[in-house]
């Protein structure tokens, strides 16, 4: 093998992980989740920009108000999973670019002035720090269920604004019986890279 991240981490975080549709009712603490963040808000991202805001539904009262807009096959796990995260993109996240990109403060208004060109930046950046949040509830031995299948204004206008934009929902916890779905195929290497 090429890679330095031994072995069992690549399981960890790769080849035995898989999208978990049940969970045990052993809670997610604050303290994970911090854990979670502290490690993955390093992952890289354009001018350094930190799109992505995580709403934790903890509540019964909010839970309940975020079933409503899942989809039908996604009701119950939701209900049921020891935590549920909104993943959402801020639109307004070039407001920080002085502070997270001392380099080039003034990327704030030079490429980020216009709406249209902030919404495209947040939601392609946005997406990656997803993915690295996924990857670090991997990391902390927890399971995530991430989830496109729901009422996606329903959700904002439920939880979030109109400088927030949903991603994606996110059950979080440790497997419980049954959680895994067989392995889908994935591409092979030689149908994903090209060399030119």
């Amino acid at each position: 093998m090429s890679l330095v991240l031994d072995s069992a981490a690549q399981d960890l975080l790769f080849r035995e992980a898989r999208t978990a549709n049940s969970f045990t009712d052993e809670p997610v603490t604050d303290e994970q989740v911090q854990a979670i963040y502290d490690l993955v808000k390093y992952g890289p991202t354009a001018f350094n920009q930190t799109p992505l805001r995580i709403t934790l539904v903890r509540s019964a009262e909010a839970r309940e108000r975020l079933v409503q807009h899942m989809a039908e096959g996604n009701q119950a796990k939701t209900a049921a999973a020891p935590l549920v995260a909104i993943l959402s993109a801020d639109n307004e996240f070039h407001e920080e670019l002085p502070a997270l990109f001392p380099a080039f403060p003034q990327a704030k208004d030079v490429f980020f002035s216009e709406r249209a060109a902030r919404e495209n930046a947040a939601g392609l950046n946005a997406a990656l720090q997803a993915a690295y949040f996924i990857v670090g509830v991997r990391a902390a031995g927890l399971a995530a269920g991430p989830m496109t299948g729901f009422d996606f204004e329903g959700v904002r206008k439920e939880f979030l604004d109109d400088d927030h934009t949903p991603l994606m929902v996110v059950n979080i916890g440790k497997p419980g019986p049954d959680a895994w779905y067989p392995r889908s195929p994935r591409l092979e290497f030689d149908q994903v890279i090209t060399t030119v």
